[in-house]
């Protein structure tokens, strides 16, 4: 079987400790080329994981290297020109989350997979972690019944090296756009998607100037389901956290750990299938999982999960949450 031919564009933290590594060590996979502004980086990353060439300016990698895909690590700013731009070209994108920096600029993108018939996914790695596909599968068989409410919360700190995402001509938005849409997506993928009635969102800047580094957020949606939301960079918290419970009229389950409870002969029984594995091997599995799937698409075995069809409809509650929190009040979405 033909490896999938792969350039990799922007080579901040996350293709160094994940993308990367992963990638390079697949069988399937040859990273052909690696490319980011900073020509130094470019050239140092390239040496460090054997890749054969380098470059600062991706129109160029895309006019020499013969690609089938293309992997977005850029800031969000870059993630519309560069797709367009591979797929103008004829390859098929994996772009990292969010997928743009607003819902217009990631409707410009899914229509652009649409014309040029390339695929695109969006990184959502959090959907491919073992403990999360374990779960989803406990709730579409109905196991905790009808699930009507769900909490979700991430702390994490900032680090140096991700300082872009304060500003918001680079990343659109602030803590939501970089933690909450992880949690969005979480409930609405693992409810099965139920349209988004209603949303309301508080959010906060104590550490930073342009965008919120804490939010909170409450939505309404169809089949009577609640959801709540809380993301910060900055609450004052002894360690980082992450974690989404779901409740059910017949159990409850929670992510990380992951438990499940049902509701048998009147008692509340632990039917945890199988030992928790530890946050970081489930966070690279996760990453592990995730590139399988879009290799296997790139090759044509199955079609995309988390499309850039699907972010678009997500960009669109985001939208809306943003719109709420400055307006301070409830908006409906039609």
């Amino acid at each position: 079987m033909e490896k999938v031919r792969i350039g990799l564009v922007g080579l901040g933290w996350v293709a160094q400790i994940f993308h990367l590594p992963i990638l390079t060590q697949m069988d399937d996979v040859e990273v052909l080329a690696v490319c980011d502004k900073d020509k130094s980086r470019a050239k140092l990353i390239a040496e460090k994981f054997n890749i054969k060439r380098w470059y600062n300016d991706y129109q160029e990698m895309l006019k020499v290297e013969d690609l089938h895909a293309v992997d977005i690590c850029t800031s969000t700013d870059a993630h519309l020109p560069v797709a367009v731009a591979s797929m103008q070209a004829g390859k098929d994108v994996f772009v990292e989350k969010p997928i743009a920096r607003h819902y217009d600029e990631a409707v410009k993108m899914a229509e652009a997979a649409k014309e040029y018939k390339r695929k695109l996914m969006v990184g959502m790695n959090n959907r491919f972690r073992p403990d999360t596909m374990i779960l989803k599968s406990f709730i579409e068989g109905g196991e905790l019944g009808k699930v009507y409410y769900v909490k979700a919360g991430w702390l994490k700190k900032l680090t140096a090296d991700r300082a872009w995402l304060t500003k918001k001509e680079k990343a659109g938005g602030g803590v939501f756009l970089d933690l909450g849409i992880v949690l969005l997506d979480m409930s609405l993928w693992m409810l099965g998607f139920p349209a988004v009635q209603r949303v309301n969102a508080k959010m906060y800047r104590h550490e930073t100037k342009s965008v919120e580094d804490t939010c909170l957020g409450f939505l309404e949606m169809k089949y009577g389901v609640s959801v709540f939301f809380e993301a910060s960079w900055t609450f004052q918290s002894e360690q980082d956290f992450f974690y989404c419970e779901f409740f059910g009229s017949e159990g409850s389950a929670t992510i990380n750990p992951l438990r499940i409870h049902k509701k048998l002969h009147g008692n509340l029984v632990n039917v945890t299938p199988v030992k928790a594995d530890s946050p970081q091997h489930l966070y690279k599995k996760s990453y592990e999982n995730e590139f399988k799937h879009f290799v296997g698409a790139v090759h044509g075995f199955h079609p995309i999960i988390s499309s850039g069809e699907e972010a678009v409809q997500r960009m669109k509650v985001v939208d809306a949450l943003y719109k709420s929190a400055a307006k301070g009040k409830e908006v409906v979405l039609r």
